[in-house]
């Protein structure tokens, strides 16, 4: 009687991992997300530690007040990394939760490190947690670093329990780094570490903690093959702001992108460079993206483009080569593909420009990721470079989002884009028809269009 029971209190149920969506038998094909292979087998047994889910409590009242009453403004942990206070809007809030994901060996424990031991040499406390690294391997990293000194607390552990119980000791934590959340397992869950079921109590016991002691809570988390951060998306939910790091491996420097932020903008970006003594914050990241360029050759157009809150001038690189295959080519890096698409299309309709018999490459140089449309016009001009074979002016920005008609629409911050342009010494522009500017003084030459068309008259293909 006693093991019968025991199986009725513990009921298996499949977990979708990718968007953590339940069945009660396994299928190969997720119903919800349609992803494949994604069905793990869980036991639902007793609620995790401090979840507020057992039975039995009745709860309590709760007062509710109103919108109007008066508000201080959000306290912050000042890091005195100045790229990485940018992008959390001015530094870590005390009992807020951040999700930091990026590819392995990007840079996210480097970069954490560093920021521990920042905060500790300044008089906070800075706990560090691995669950993947031994302490030796950490004090190894920290060495090399030039860390070693600093009073950051480490400790290599995977328990849940053990984690919590070690925070409620002694004095209270200013900043918490778990390394990952994907390691940690609750012992009331009879599920494998980084499952949906344990990644999910895991983190709502952290998450508990840091806004009942005040501390400042980071958590970094796995991404997919697909760039996303493993999990179900109710991690990045429940988390008050979500940052990506990106890059190329290939490439000295690397991005943080903020995702979601609760307080303060979103869409800002910090710029890193990866150094023989750790990661480098970058404070004119035009001049890096730039550093490089070769002049005089087609295909190369410079961007005028904004992330955040930061006016950001980059190279966009273009190859079109006449194809052999009946399906030419079309590879894009650090733009959208469908955006390529489009713009070819635009070309072929609006222009009498068709690229349809060629292989057409697409780069934006450094590994940077763009997500505006606003670099419609410069890739335009880089597309129309490469295929006449007649080279841009080095000293030109370009800036301006295509519409279907081939009309050139205004974007958004133009004075700031400019401003920005002229501050590196370049000395003419080609912007949408439309869209203030000239109330903002400016050295600049600025040549206004209104259709893509009349851009691609000023090019005549060499034969």
């Amino acid at each position: 009687m006693m093991a019968k029971s025991a199986n009725k209190s513990s009921k298996s149920q499949y977990v979708c991992q990718a968007c953590g969506a339940y069945s009660s038998r396994w299928a190969g094909k997720c119903g919800s997300c349609g992803e494949w292979n994604t069905l793990v087998e869980e036991l639902t047994g007793a609620p995790p530690p401090g979840s507020g889910l057992s039975t039995g409590s009745r709860g309590r009242v709760v007062n509710l007040e109103g919108l109007k009453g008066e508000t201080a403004d959000t306290p912050r942990i000042q890091t005195g990394i100045v790229e990485l206070d940018r992008v959390t809007g001015g530094g870590f809030v005390p009992g807020s939760a951040l999700l930091i994901g990026g590819e392995p060996g990007i840079g996210k424990s480097t970069l954490l490190l560093q920021v521990a031991a920042a905060i500790a040499e300044r008089g906070g406390r800075a706990l560090y947690f691995s669950g993947e690294e031994a302490v030796a391997q950490v004090r190894l990293r920290a060495e090399r670093l030039g860390l070693a000194d600093s009073p950051v607390e480490l400790a290599a552990e995977t328990n849940l329990a053990n984690i919590l119980a070690t925070l409620s000791e002694g004095a209270r934590a200013d900043l918490v780094i778990i390394d990952s959340i994907q390691t940690l397992w609750a012992e009331a869950l009879e599920a494998a570490p980084g499952t949906v079921s344990q990644v999910r109590a895991a983190t709502q016991s952290l998450i508990r903690y840091a806004k009942h002691a005040g501390c400042a809570l980071i958590l970094v988390g796995h991404v997919t093959k697909e760039g996303s951060i493993a999990g179900p998306k109710v991690i990045e939910h429940m988390v008050d702001t979500v940052l990506y790091f990106e890059g190329e491996r290939g490439h000295a420097f690397r991005i943080l992108r903020t995702v979601k932020n609760r307080f303060g903008p979103t869409n800002e970006i910090g710029v890193f460079e990866m150094a023989t003594k750790g990661l480098r914050e970058v404070q004119n990241p035009s001049e890096l993206f730039l550093g490089d360029r070769e002049s005089g050759a087609p295909g190369a157009a410079v961007f005028a483009g904004m992330e955040g809150s930061r006016p950001l001038l980059v190279e966009i690189q273009a190859l079109v080569a006449p194809s052999p295959l009946g399906n030419p080519r079309r590879a894009v890096l650090g733009w959208d593909s469908n955006r390529l698409s489009m713009l070819l299309a635009v070309l072929d309709a609006r222009c009498g420009v068709s690229l349809a018999q060629c292989d057409v490459y697409l780069n934006v140089a450094g590994g940077l990721k763009i997500n505006e449309p606003a670099a419609d016009l410069a890739a335009a001009a880089a597309l129309l470079s490469s295929f006449s074979g007649v080279p841009l002016p080095a000293d030109r920005v370009y800036f301006g989002e295509i519409s279907l008609s081939g009309a050139v629409r205004a974007a958004s911050h133009m004075p700031v884009r400019l401003k920005e342009a002229e501050k590196l010494g370049f000395s003419s522009c080609v912007i949408p028809a439309q869209g203030e500017v000239e109330k903002t003084p400016t050295t600049l030459e600025i040549e206004r269009i209104g259709h893509l068309k009349q851009l691609a008259e000023t090019f005549s293909p060499c034969q």
